[in-house]
């Protein structure tokens, strides 16, 4: 049961940050690079969708990696989880304190009425993604090494 538990968590990580990888280094830059306001619209769209689905794709990946260190304490590897849980902690806690306040104002923009610092804002976003991208990578390698 632990091994199938370690093996879906892992999955269920690597997913995320899969999908966060493809927001960070593709997706983004090719609306960025869409000629007038379609790139802004595609990030609204993204803001409205990713941010309802994520947070509890981070809490269940937390969840699991905590479930993970608990069930697996004193066996090979445990320290890896616990590091990872933790560096998932840290995921969350950036994402509620930098990056959801940045994307409730962005999922409500329009073309229409855009603040002045629109860009600058994406640019705040983009910066902590970047951050956040890394930590979940790291976490994602200390759950796959645990598993050897």
């Amino acid at each position: 049961m632990l091994n199938a538990l370690e093996v879906f968590t892992t999955v269920v990580v690597g997913v995320m940050v899969g999908v966060e990888f493809s927001v960070a280094f593709f997706v983004n830059p090719i609306l960025s690079g869409l000629p007038g306001d379609n790139g802004l619209r595609g990030r609204t769209h993204g803001a409205r969708l990713l941010g309802a689905v994520m947070p509890f794709w981070y809490i269940g990946s937390l969840a699991l990696s905590v479930v993970w260190a608990v069930a697996g304490w004193g066996h090979h590897g445990a320290g890896l989880v616990v590091t990872a849980a933790a560096l998932l902690i840290l995921s969350v806690v950036m994402s509620i304190l930098l990056l959801v306040p940045i994307n409730n104002r962005v999922k409500t923009w329009t073309t229409d009425g855009l603040p002045a610092d629109w860009k600058q804002q994406m640019n705040h976003w983009d910066r902590f993604h970047y951050v956040r991208v890394a930590i979940i990578i790291a976490a994602f390698t200390l759950l796959a090494a645990a598993l050897a």
